[in-house]
């Protein structure tokens, strides 16, 4: 049953570390069709992204195979180290076990990447997924500018209710605050003129106005 538990957790690490792998090497070709349709104005081609994703998923399985290799490094050191540790990478002998699991686990997802990389149909359907996500974010970005440039008021039935509360506050609060203000400020500067230094004005109430309006 143990080694059940063992088997299991080193397929779902493997598929979870697969998944990410295929979820990067999306997001990297995504980002080049965004560069190469959109600002250099090429066309959409399968074939011409294949390249870019096998390289992409060798290059990954290169990382994993790099860190299978520094997983044994790191158990051949914590073999012979009993003492406590002093951080989150200095292995101790009680690590040797799960040292020796996670390199199994890389060179797994190293294997899985490199035989993804040499299945064309795989492949293929990693650069279509990418393309679909690629338009997903190109139709977003569509439909946000498009709603912002078509926003007029004509197209808001609530535009002239709101036009007339606006204009009310405007009338009621707005306008009578700024008189005021100014009234205060040409006072200020009144006094200031004939050599008389102003009181300080006391902090309004809420609800008055706020010189950062004008800003």
């Amino acid at each position: 049953m143990a080694e059940k538990r063992k088997r299991e957790r080193t397929r779902d690490v493997v598929a979870e570390g697969l998944y990410i792998a295929s979820a990067a090497t999306r997001l990297s070709l995504k980002n080049r069709m965004l560069v190469h349709i959109l600002a250099e104005g090429e066309g959409f081609d399968v074939e011409r992204y294949v390249p870019e994703a096998k390289q992409t998923l060798l290059e990954l399985a290169d990382e994993a195979d790099a860190d299978a290799a520094r997983a044994d490094r790191e158990r051949k050191l914590a073999r012979g180290r009993f003492t406590e540790s002093d951080g989150t990478h200095d292995y101790r002998s009680r690590d040797v076990r799960n040292l020796r699991r996670r390199r199994k686990q890389s060179r797994h997802v190293a294997q899985e990447l490199r035989a993804r990389a040499a299945d064309d149909d795989e492949v293929r359907k990693l650069v279509l997924d990418a393309r679909d996500a690629a338009w997903a974010e190109v139709a977003k970005n569509i439909d946000s500018t498009l709603r912002i440039e078509a926003a007029r008021p004509d197209l808001d039935p609530d535009y002239e209710r709101m036009r007339v509360a606006r204009m009310q506050a405007l009338r009621l609060v707005d306008l009578p605050k700024l008189s005021s203000r100014r009234r205060s400020i040409a006072k200020q500067q009144e006094l200031r003129e004939r050599g008389v230094v102003p009181e300080v004005v006391a902090a309004e109430p809420p609800g008055s106005f706020d010189p950062g309006e004008l800003e």
